[in-house]
């Protein structure tokens, strides 16, 4: 486990990129051969807009990287955060580390965004895409790449979270992204069970119904337990019930152009039209 840490703690570039773009290109392949949905569409022009948006996502993170070092700098050195209350072995203090980052500075972030109307407007470019695939995975506008950053960081000083486990998770949280949006049923009929634990494929794909109530549930980044202990699980047997978009941009024109992707959260409100759609 040590070595483990050591080499998060020093996580080389070469091993990062070859995650966000290894990762794109298995899934990218992987999907090719075995797709979950047979869409039509122009996928070349539509990976085009959202590797542009993923662009913004890890140029930000590589800007705001000194403010998340120094949080996690600090907290480890003055060994304050929740980690220090009481006495645990290094693997404990990991695994607890990394399990309470998914819940603040993932999971609670995310159910925010579906809440606070301003943070939504940010948040609805991702659930825009009406193909989703591996390409889906990191489609955020540069806006709420900020105030995830944001979340992460205060996550950090809350938990007292060391480098070592941060670089760890962000590195699960990559795979997990290109993971559970790719068009394909990676774990076929397993993706049920894997679902009491991990977010899954499947699970991830109901959060990207069109419209609620499915839209707000599977809040999840890799662990699945945060949505069954707060009640916004849901699954679906029959994923041909599942239709991708959001209800209040489902022409081409607002969701499949980056120009308009990067002026949603500065136009006017929607309302989402009445749902008469119900969750078994």
């Amino acid at each position: 486990m040590e070595k483990l840490i050591d080499f998060f703690t020093h996580v080389p570039m070469w091993f990062r990129a070859s995650l966000l773009i290894g990762g794109l290109m298995f899934f990218w392949v992987l999907e090719g051969i075995i797709p979950l949905y047979k869409f039509q569409y122009k996928k070349v022009r539509h990976a085009g807009i959202n590797l542009f948006l993923t662009l913004t996502t890890v140029l930000i993170g590589f800007g705001m990287a000194a403010l998340l070092l120094l949080a996690s700098d600090t907290v480890a050195n003055n060994k304050f955060g929740l980690l220090y209350l009481i006495d645990m072995p290094l693997w404990a203090q990991v695994v607890v580390g990394v399990f309470l980052l998914d819940l603040i500075g993932a999971y609670l972030i995310h159910l925010v965004e579906h809440k606070v109307k301003w943070m939504w407007k940010f948040h609805l470019v991702h659930h825009s895409d009406t193909h989703i695939d591996v390409t889906s995975g990191l489609r955020h506008h540069p806006g709420e790449t900020i105030f995830r950053m944001l979340f992460t960081i205060m996550a950090v000083i809350i938990i007292g979270a060391p480098m070592g486990t941060i670089m760890l998770y962000q590195s699960l949280s990559v795979l997990f992204a290109h993971l559970t949006h790719v068009n394909s049923s990676v774990f076929g009929k397993l993706d049920k069970p894997i679902s009491y634990l991990l977010v899954t494929p499947n699970m991830h794909k109901v959060h990207h119904h069109f419209t609620q109530p499915w839209t707000d549930t599977n809040f999840g980044n890799i662990f699945s337990i945060w949505d069954r202990f707060f009640g916004t699980f849901q699954y679906v047997e029959n994923m041909e019930e599942v239709k991708f978009g959001i209800d209040t941009h489902m022409k081409p024109e607002e969701n499949d152009n980056l120009g308009n992707l990067l002026a949603i959260p500065f136009q006017k409100y929607r309302v989402p039209p009445e749902s008469k759609f119900g969750a078994e």
